[in-house]
């Protein structure tokens, strides 16, 4: 697939980008490694220095680095600066938290023969990172800015269709002080991660995306020996119960669901509301889907962004189809969309039966679906009949209670009276389909380095 810049409003290619020979592949990853080498001795002082100046050139150059966001996927600019000032927070972070997460762990051993005991954390040397388009820069700083602070050194496959941002992540770094090869992006296709998973010069990597692409390089990963870290999709539970306020409720329903155009593994997917309350909430949920606007991204009267390229469009609008020949009902809401860019008109789907296949897919896209559940047993029940489990959120006038229901939510996160949340101080991760592995915070930092166990002992030999 060639790499690409395509705005998605216009329809039109802007600029192109050749795909990395073997060769250069190869000169890559020894570029890397060779960084690694003193990449791994560079103290934490400097390598917070590092990250602090990222993130300042993440925020002074905001404007210019968010269009590049708006340009090549189309999400909203609005939405492209706050990605942009997250990347900065993830890199904030990390310089202010990773030499005390990384601090050696004493452990309390039990027979003082055992010695002194004690992990350490090493970093294991270049991994590779795949990342997706829907967060250019967002999915580059939560992987990098822990592995970087930890000692690794990246190499970088991003999505065929953002390449600029992948260039100006690299871009940034440099001039944040990074030395050269610590990371690099690369321009390769989908063959070629398989070239550079099978180098043993390389320790690891880091995917997020689809299922599909996650079986691929993880059984590649797998062949090859290599650890890996799987956050793929998502249809996260939105439960509603009796008790909800229903004003604020189907506000949140609304943005949780088309926030980036729909197009986030943990934007709210299904909502479930229970029997008492699931009229009303239809009707205000259709009414704030219909006030949405779409239009040109740049438009700051825009509120729905078009989906990352037209071909995005046409697979969303075929898997609308097949949910309605299995007997689901399709209600399409607000304007009519433009008549040109990759825009899907918001649609949502409801009497989706339980022998619809269409319950246990993931549109990523505006498209919701809706589920009348009998109770709050009920909704619990349909929340985690999924393969999914990555986010997931209750609504309800009972925090306490509302914590005790998402006890019994089977999934990595979930979040009481508000959207499943991303932020830079709040680890990410799912359960089954969704993947394996944790980003952010300390769980994040520790996932490729050597947890070493150093043990001072000093006893007698017994013979």
């Amino acid at each position: 697939m060639p790499f690409a810049t395509t705005n998605p409003f216009t329809g039109e290619t802007l600029k192109t980008f050749p795909t990395a020979t073997d060769a250069q592949v190869v000169e890559a990853i020894g570029a890397a490694h060779q960084a690694f080498r003193s990449w791994r001795e560079t103290s934490f002082a400097e390598r917070a220095r590092i990250m602090t100046n990222a993130a300042a050139i993440l925020r002074r150059d905001s404007a210019s680095l968010a269009a590049i966001l708006t340009l090549e996927m189309g999400k909203l600019l609005s939405e492209a600066k706050a990605e942009v000032e997250l990347s900065a927070a993830i890199f904030d972070y990390y310089a202010r938290h990773a030499e005390a997460l990384l601090q050696p762990e004493r452990l309390p051993v039990a027979d003082p023969a055992e010695g002194e005991a004690m992990l350490v954390y090493e970093p294991l040397g270049v991994l590779l990172c795949v990342e997706p388009w829907n967060f250019p820069y967002y999915q580059i700083a939560r992987i990098i800015a822990p592995q970087l602070s930890a000692g690794n050194t990246m190499l970088l496959k991003h999505a065929s269709n953002v390449p600029q941002s992948a260039a100006a992540f690299e871009a940034l770094m440099l001039e944040a002080g990074l030395p050269k090869g610590a990371f690099i992006n690369l321009y390769v296709d989908h063959k070629q991660i398989e070239l550079i998973l099978n180098d043993p010069r390389v320790q690891g990597v880091a995917l997020t995306g689809s299922e599909a692409a996650g079986a691929s390089v993880a059984a590649a990963a797998g062949k090859a020996l290599k650890k890996s870290t799987m956050e793929l999709g998502g249809a996260d539970a939105f439960v509603v119960l009796a008790d909800a306020d229903l004003e604020k409720t189907t506000k949140w329903a609304v943005f949780g669901r088309h926030w980036n155009g729909g197009q986030v593994c943990v934007s709210s997917k299904r909502m479930i509301i229970v029997d008492p309350v699931y009229d009303a909430f239809l009707e205000g949920y259709t009414k704030g889907v219909a006030a949405l606007r779409m239009g040109d991204p740049f438009d700051p009267e825009t509120t729905l962004a078009p989906l990352s390229s037209q071909s995005a469009a046409d697979d969303l609008k075929a898997m609308i189809r097949k949910a309605v020949e299995h007997g689901a009902t399709a209600t399409e809401v607000g304007p009519e969309a433009p008549n040109h860019g990759a825009f899907v008109r918001p649609t949502i789907l409801t009497d989706i039966g339980e022998d619809n296949p269409a319950r246990y897919w993931e549109f990523f896209g505006p498209v919701s679906m809706l589920f009348r559940a009998k109770d709050e047993a009920d909704a619990i029940r349909i929340a985690n009949d999924s393969p999914f489990g990555l986010g997931g959120s209750v609504f309800t006038s009972d925090p306490a209670h509302g914590a005790e229901v998402a006890k019994k939510i089977s999934t990595g996160m979930v979040f009481v009276n508000h959207p499943t949340m991303v932020k830079a101080d709040l680890p990410f991760g799912g359960v089954r389909r969704s993947g394996y592995g944790r980003e952010l915070l300390d769980l994040g930092l520790k996932e490729f380095v050597n947890h070493k166990l150093i043990d001072v002992v000093d006893i007698d030999a017994p013979f």
